[in-house]
Parts: structure tokens; sequence; C-alpha cells
């Protein structure tokens, strides 16, 4: 899919060239069902005019998925990343040898299964990296101490892998100039090596930044601001001759086209974003900007992969399930009702109306976005207000007869003969039975987001999971004390998100200088003050604006009253406040079939 979206080179994840040391965490290239499929990937890339490049790695080390009793091996005995209790063991000379050996293998492979180029593995603290870092190699041998021994692996490997594929295959590697966290590689350190690769004779540099230990700053999440690597590759590139590719929230053309222009790198890489719109490439070239589906930093897709799923996109419900999920054209007479404008309702429409039907929409009130207006109301989250404003913009260049400010009730809607009714009534959020929760200075989180209720110097949340945490980082930025109360034993503790989206978020509350109080219950509010429990001993804390997040409940009357009545489904946060990729997934599966 994006090949035939204009993509010009396809970089594929990481293939393990052996399972000698650990198990198998990502495709295998050492099988010959590996090197079929291989080949066969190649020919379909090829058919739409792109280019190929495997990417190989001789594991994992300290990264590995192993269990708490399984000692992963790796540079040397560090402490195992999952488990930190758990010393990694050290891979001998014999087995540093073997994997040089079984990475000039897997390259061959890659040339012989007529893939283009060969990519190493050599970033963000995995095996390849972990020599490369005084911060997980302690060796005292010929492959630990000074940069030019640390680096000693990664040469043989690349020297290695030269001798296989012959001096006109190109060599790409992916390395880390800089891993942003304590201890870890400085642009300094990352420069010099930049060099060594060059000397080494790779023919371009893929240049990441962070590591496990600073995910986000790696995998880039909403939370981080857009180019968020392009600097470091630029740096990377006043000291080499060869070409430099860079990455990290390039999504808006504008941003990627600015880094080629002004000579900070020579090719954008676009992970994410070629995830949530394979058709980027093509888009940008027909000038149809407005019409790309944003990349919303969510993660989901990384999530699911590190869940053991197979990926998805919260976005894009057919990212990796393309062949599962045809969107044919549809009966031209159908009459399809959406109810609700949220994001679950958005995209029911647009499908059903791309699909050829008649497309009514009702939304309430005199915006759409439904719960995302919220979501996206923060500076730190523009990418998903940017993800409404697409949706929004679809609508309106659509067919789709939308009437705002327009409340359903079963009456008019069983009066509409709708063939089809979709329920998209979302959520409301819940206002907890607490004493004094109708004074003036306590309001909804919601519309603390939204801009639509003030708030005060010193803040208190009532709720630490994601909305709350977020409310607190928003009103951070006017407000001198913010603090969360949460009655569970830590912040944070029920979300069900990305290991590097909840690293983001956390190190965005330290920025702001978020208080946190757990294991407290609220009791009340009064002149100003919120009275709560900590072990059953009664404190206060001065407010001048309390926002509430405690959740939010199902709004189902309306499908309760017409389920029976007519041909309907209910979808999104009214069935179970859930995520963005359950609505829009559903939304767009409501009227896939119909």
């Amino acid at each position: 899919e994006r090949a035939k979206g204009g993509f010009g080179l396809i970089i594929t994840g990481a293939n393990q060239v052996t399972t000698k040391y650990e198990a198998k965490a990502c495709n295998i290239l050492d099988t010959a069902k590996s090197f079929e499929q291989l080949n066969f990937l190649a020919r379909r890339v090829h058919n739409f005019g792109a280019k190929l490049c495997i990417q190989i790695t001789p594991g994992l080390g300290r990264m590995q998925f192993t269990t708490a009793d399984v000692r992963p091996y790796a540079a040397s005995e560090v402490d195992s990343f999952w488990f930190p209790d758990l010393t990694c063991k050290e891979l001998s000379k014999d087995d540093i040898k073997y994997l040089v050996e079984k990475m000039a293998e897997g390259a061959a492979k890659v040339k012989a299964a007529e893939a283009d180029a060969v990519e190493l593995h050599g970033y963000g603290g995995y095996l390849m990296d972990q020599f490369q870092s005084e911060l997980w190699n302690k060796r005292t041998d010929e492959y630990g101490g000074s940069l030019e021994n640390r680096m000693r692996f990664s040469v043989e490997c690349i020297k290695a892998i030269r001798e296989a594929v012959g001096p006109d295959f190109p060599i790409l590697f992916k390395y880390t100039p800089v891993h942003g966290v304590p201890g870890g590689r400085e642009i300094e350190e990352g420069i010099a090596m930049s060099k060594i690769l060059e000397e080494a004779g790779v023919d371009a540099l893929h240049i990441d930044t962070g590591c496990y230990e600073a995910w986000y700053k790696a995998i880039n999440t909403v939370y981080q601001a857009p180019r968020t690597q392009i600097d470091v590759a630029a740096e990377i590139k006043k000291n080499v001759n060869i070409p430099v590719l860079s990455q990290g929230k390039m999504n808006n053309p504008a941003d990627a086209e600015a880094a080629l222009q002004d000579g900070k790198a020579d090719m954008i890489g676009l992970g994410h974003m070629a995830i949530a719109d394979p058709e980027w490439v093509n888009k940008v070239r027909r000038n149809e900007t407005y019409d790309i589906t944003p990349c919303i930093g969510c993660n989901e897709c990384l999530y699911a992969g590190f869940s053991g799923k197979i990926l998805h996109c919260a976005v894009n419900p057919l990212a990796f399930a393309e062949d599962y999920y045809p969107v044919t054209p549809g009966d031209p007479n159908k009459r399809v009702l959406v109810v609700g404008g949220g994001p679950g309702g958005l995209v029911a429409a647009i499908t059903a109306a791309e699909r050829g039907m008649q497309v009514d929409l009702w939304e309430k009130k005199n915006e759409l976005g439904g719960l995302l207006l919220a979501a996206g109301g923060p500076k730190f989250k523009k990418d998903v207000k940017d993800y409404v404003d697409y949706l929004v913009g679809k609508v309106y260049r659509s067919n789709i007869n939308l009437s705002l400010m327009k409340e359903a009730t079963p009456e008019n809607v069983l009066a509409g003969g709708y063939d089809k009714v979709i329920v998209a009534t979302g959520a409301n959020p819940v206002m907890p039975p607490i004493k004094g929760i109708d004074e003036d200075f306590v309001v909804g989180a919601n519309d603390v987001l939204t801009n639509k209720a003030s708030y005060g110097k010193n803040v208190v949340v009532i709720g630490g999971g994601l909305v709350g945490c977020e409310t607190a980082c928003h009103v951070a930025e006017r407000a001198d004390n913010v603090t969360i109360i949460e009655m569970l034993p830590e912040i944070l503790m029920n979300c069900d998100h990305s290991r590097n989206n909840d690293q983001a978020l956390r190190a965005l509350m330290e920025e702001c200088e978020v208080n946190s109080i757990t294991d407290a219950n609220c009791v009340a509010f009064k002149d100003n003050t919120v009275v709560y429990q900590v072990n059953g001993e009664e404190k206060t804390i001065e407010a001048d604006t309390v926002a509430i997040a405690a959740g939010y409940r199902s709004s189902t009357s309306l499908y309760d009253e017409i389920s029976d009545k007519v041909d309907c489904q209910i979808i999104g946060d009214a069935v179970k406040p859930d995520k963005i990729l359950t609505a829009v997934h559903q939304g767009f599966n409501s009227v896939r079939c119909i």
C-alpha cells in the first residue's frame, strides 16, 4: 500500500538473522519460508516503482522479551530492561564472531531475494547499540572501552556484509547519535560514530534519537512537537559525505520539504505517518494535503505489536487489513442516518457517503468533533485537533446532509424511514456525588480543556487518569499550583496505552510541575477548599478552581428506545467509553457491509 501510495523507499522493521541467542521477537530471515516471503514482498513493492530495503538485526540483547527467570544475552552483564533485577549474560568472542557471520548471511539473502538495499539495526539501545554505548558496554576486551573498540562489532558486521553483497549493493546503517538519557550518548560521540561508519563503507546513515529509557524520544507521541529529530540529523550531515535520512514527526509536507531545502537531510522517513495514510506522497504530489489523514501520535500501532497482536491504526481502519476489509460501492438508494458527530459518527457518515449511499448526519451541538474537541484542546494535543479538522473537512466536501443543533428523538428518527441508523451518541462526563459538587469553583475537565470554563492560579484536578493528567498539564500553562487528587495508588494506573506515551505524559507533568496526591478520597468542596481523606485522616487543600475528571458514562437512551424498531447499530463511546481507535473502527465497520 505504501509503494502504491508513492513512497520511493520502503524500509522494513527488524529481521532477525538468528535465534541462537534469543527467541523470535520479529521476522526471522533464517528460514526458507521467510526468504520466499521476502522475495514476494520485493516483487509487490517493485510493481509500483518503489525500492525495498530490509533491516537486519543480530538481536535485541537486554531488550529481549524474556521471562523473569531467563537471562538474556547482551554485550555485557548489565540489567535487563524489562526485568531490571535480572542480569544479562555477556556474549563471548566466539558468539560475536557467529553473529557477524549470520549478519553477512542475512544480507546475502536480502540481496538474493531481490531487495534493493540492506539496513543494519544499530540504534535505540538494541544489541548492536549496546555494544556501541558506554551505558551498556562494560567489556574489558577489544569490544569494550574506547569508542573504536565499542564500534568494532558494528564495523565487523559492515565489512562482512560488504564482502557478502559486493561493492554496489547499498548498505544503510540506522543509529542513535543522541540517547537523551543520563549517561547515554551525546552528539559529540554521535558525530565521531558517523565518521567511523562512513569509513567502514556504509552508503547512508539513518538517524534516530532516544532509547527505551526515553522511548518517546525515539518513537514520538502526541505530546511531542513536530520535527523532533531533524536538528540531530543536521549535525550529522555536516560531518559526513554520504546521504543522511531523518525522521521524527515530519508529518507536515511543509516541514519535510523545508528540511530537504535547508540541507538538514537528504531523505525524510515517514513511518507512522505512512501507516495513517499510505497515500501521503500521492496526495502531496496532487496538492491535496488537506486530505491527508493525520497521525495522532497515539502509538496504537506500536502498542498492538508489543502486545502480541497484529498492528492496527487508530485513524486508518484499513491499515494492515486492506485485503480483509474491502470498501465496495453500496446501494445508492440506501438511506443511512448517523446520530452523533464524534469520531465514530463522522467516520461512519464519511464511509457511507464514499460508498455512494444517501447519508444524513445529525449533531445536537453546534460543532462536530464530540469528545475529541476536549481531547484536542490542549496545545500539546494539536495532533488530535488536526484529526478533528480533517474529519470535519471531509464531511463538508462530501454529499453528507449535515444538520447541526439537531437532537435525535425516537419520534424523528423513526419518522425518517431510514434503512440503517448508526447511533454514535457518545458519552457524558461523570460528576460524582461529592458534597459541594455544584459549587461555582467546581467545573468539568472537558469544559476546561475546551476553554468553556476559566480557572484560577490554584487548580485541583479530581482524577488522575488520562483526562485528569492532561487537564493538569493544560492548566499548568497559566496556573501557579496544580495538584491531582487520585483515589488509586498511582496516577495513570488504569491507562491502556503504549509505554512511550506514558513516559512522555509523565515527563510533561514533571516539566509542568504537577503535584499528585494518591490513595485519596474527596469528601467535599467548600469555600474554595477541597476536603479529602488519606488513610482515614482528613486533609484540605485550597483551590480557586476544581476540575472534575472522573470518567464518562455512555449515552444509550436513544438506542434503547429504537433498537427493536429499526435496523440500527450502536458504536463508539455509546457502547463503552473507550479509545479513539475503537470509535473510528466501529464507525467504519458499521457501514462497510451495509
